[in-house]
């Protein structure tokens, strides 16, 4: 696979809702281009592209996987993404770096909730597309509703260039609308196909749709255009030269079919995934900027005589190799043991061996071109979304935008005293897996682990379990209450002990008052005449704040508190710090008693983005959540709604939104303030509190 011009590449990324068949449609891809000797399925585990157990065992992607091939002389680097929303992350990380798409759509289900989402991000990389309506051999396939409703949601740019010869048991071929031909195949490995005349019963459809076809095509060149008017024939060749211009602008987007599984449609797959995707040639050239100056523009041309820059954009901890980074060229070339400049960590890296990845092999490189993917491993400090230069003429890529963790857990070790083998395992993923989050909530005490979703999670904690031997559970994470007080109070703390030889004396009288939400603590010394020396103050302060640590409510922090020593009394020889401090923390914890302690909860600023039929349902959900709706932002179709919640209501609101909208909300959620807890919820949160402690 080495030596490939950058116009003789093609970067493609095959995206779908889950189960569409990305996966064995790659294998199949791999399989007619004699790229592999035997079609691998999904249920047997044998397929290229899910490789990991955890692949194997659920029959799902889970990671992006890479699968170059070469057909008629052009290498086809298949990026084989995940269609659950739990790992969209990997969907962002390979369209970055793809230069057009794929989308898949199952031939049963048509278009799903996925397509709509993949279909979005596809747009929002300016990526050109064509679509595969796979599983045609199943039971209730039917193209027609399929492409019909790829019309409905995605425009009439949306053309077919065949449809199928026979539906579900009975599949036997395609209908070719250029070459006017049925393609029929002629044995059970989907290699032998053979042209036939359009039987008599399509021919009618077929000429309708090649009509739409040649419509469309012969609108993207003004010469075909007046051909067309003229009612003049377009050749083949005129006919593929103005579809690949309409896909390459955007204006056209090409519809085949066929069946991964059993190999059906995919050398005419191949043909215009060559012949009408772009090549990196024909995508405009990358923008960056200087390091240190990101205001200023740097542009680099797809040119293998250009500087060396690369962004990596995944990166694979292998359990005998160490970490991989996988990266795209986009100028110049990379080549195995030299040095590189990682520019986001200002720091020279060591390049050993360069491969090309397919599946979990990997193929030695010498070198890796511009436009080309490749991989390297044991880079110390380089990780995904960073940009690999040239060090005399660096450009830095704007990172990749990943989606932030929307749902979290609290991780508990099953074992006692595996805490820290918890935390330090889960930091190994951090390095493959952008959307994951890992902290430690010195409050709760808690490891805090967040991510895309529950089945995101549960891989995280499958893994944990077979690649470091940890096992642990998740649970619902505390929630980070505060205490104070709403009235103000008095109150003298005197601790006074005598055990033979040198007693303990210490005696305070503390005034303390609220102050406003956010302020957090003031310590006032109001001592006068030395009624408390002056070396004890310090030793006072020290036990309020410490007795603050723990409030009387339910044993969470105290804020939001002013406090003030103004009498008190000592000893000259029994007195000492520790005394005050014991003093101290018993004047507090009294007056605290006497001074309307409350429970304060956090509330989170939360901002949803749902389809405008889905709206009354949320806002229904918001208010059992004891919610607050702050404002609507319109949307195309969309509507944004402002709200605030208390973080308490929210830890499962990831996987019910999905549920309220199928899947076609989301949201984000940060820190807004604290303040009161609803005396019932209060009840309730107190209660749970001292069960606790009583149970420990």
């Amino acid at each position: 696979m080495q030596g490939y011009s950058k116009d003789k590449i093609r970067n493609v990324a095959l995206i779908s809702h889950g189960g569409a068949g990305k996966t064995s449609l790659v294998e199949a891809m791999l399989y007619t281009s004699g790229t592999v000797k035997r079609l691998g399925r999904v249920e047997g585990g044998n397929t290229t592209t899910d490789f990991d157990p955890d692949e194997i065992k659920r029959q799902i992607t889970i990671s992006t996987a890479l699968a170059p091939l070469d057909w008629k002389g052009v290498k086809v680097n298949l990026l084989d993404t995940p269609g659950f929303f739990d790992f969209q992350g990997e969907v962002q990380g390979a369209l970055r770096v793809a230069d057009s798409a794929i989308v898949v759509v199952c031939a049963a289900s048509g278009v799903e909730v996925g397509t709509e989402k993949v279909w979005g991000y596809a747009d929002d990389y300016d990526l050109p597309r064509i679509v595969f309506i796979n599983k045609i051999d199943r039971e209730n396939a039917d193209f027609d509703a399929a492409l019909e409703q790829l019309r409905k949601f995605f425009g009439l740019k949306v053309f077919p260039l065949q449809f199928p010869l026979g539906q579900e048991s009975s599949f036997q071929g395609v209908i070719d609308l250029i070459k006017m031909k049925a393609l029929v195949y002629k044995d059970k490995t989907g290699m032998t196909l053979q042209e036939e005349e359009i039987p008599s019963a399509l021919q009618a459809k077929a000429e309708e749709l090649r009509e739409q076809l040649i419509e469309a095509a012969a609108e993207s060149d003004d010469e075909l255009m007046e051909k067309y008017l003229e009612e003049e024939p377009l050749s083949e060749e005129e006919i593929g030269t103005a579809l690949r211009k309409g896909t390459l602008e955007g204006k056209i987007v090409p519809v085949l079919c066929g069946a991964g599984t059993i190999n059906y449609g995919i050398q005419p797959l191949l043909d215009l995934l060559v012949n009408a995707l772009p090549s990196p040639a024909d995508r405009p050239p990358v923008k960056g900027a200087l390091p240190g100056k990101e205001e200023e523009e740097v542009v680099r041309e797809t040119d293998e005589d250009a500087p060396p820059s690369a962004l990596v954009f995944k990166t694979l901890a292998d359990p005998y190799v160490g970490r991989i980074n996988y990266f795209r060229v986009y100028s110049g070339a990379f080549k195995a043991d030299s040095q590189v400049y990682n520019v986001n960590k200002d720091k020279m890296e060591r390049i050993g061996n360069l491969f090309f990845m397919r599946g979990k092999n990997q193929l030695p490189a010498q070198a890796v071109q511009a436009g080309d993917i490749g991989a390297m491993a044991k880079l110390s400090v380089t990780a995904t979304g960073d940009t690999l230069s040239d060090r005399s003429e660096p450009i830095l890529f704007k990172a990749i935008d990943f989606p932030a963790p929307v749902i979290s857990f609290a991780v508990e070790p099953k074992s006692k005293g595996d805490e820290e083998k918890v935390s330090s395992s889960l930091a190994r993923f951090l390095d493959e897996d952008p959307t994951l989050s890992v902290e430690r909530n010195t409050e709760t005490k808690e490891i805090i682990l967040s991510g895309m979703g529950d089945l995101h999670l549960d891989v995280i904690v499958e893994r944990l379990q077979n690649k470091f031997g940890v096992e642990v559970n998740l649970k619902k994470p505390k929630v980070p209450y505060r205490e104070t007080i709403r009235g103000t109070s008095k109150k003298e703390g005197k601790y006074k002990r005598q055990s033979g030889g040198r007693g303990q004396y210490g005696h305070v009288f503390l005034d303390i008052e609220p102050l406003p939400r956010g302020e957090g603590f003031v310590f006032e010394d109001r001592i006068v005449g030395g009624v408390v020396p002056r070396q004890y103050i310090p030793a006072v302060e020290k036990g309020v704040i410490e007795a603050m640590e723990e409030g009387n409510l339910a044993g969470y922090p105290i804020v939001d508190l002013k406090i003030a020593l103004y009498d008190g009394s000592y000893h000259t020889v029994d007195s000492s710090e520790m005394a005050f401090k014991i003093a101290a923390s018993m004047a507090l914890r009294g007056a605290i008693e006497e001074a309307n302690p409350v429970l304060l909860e956090p509330i989170m600023d939360v901002e949803i983005t749902v389809p405008e039929n889905f709206m009354g349902d949320i806002m229904g959900d918001l208010n059992s959540r004891r919610g607050r709706i702050q404002g609507m932002v319109p949307g195309e179709g969309l509507q944004a709604i402002k709200a605030q919640a208390p973080l308490a209501e929210m830890f499962s609101y990831a996987i019910d939104l999905r549920s309220m909208t199928q899947g076609r909300g989301f949201f984000t959620m940060k820190f807004s303030h604290y303040e009161e807890v609803p005396p019932q919820e209060a009840e309730k949160v107190i209660a749970a509190a001292k069960a606790e402690k009583e149970e420990s």
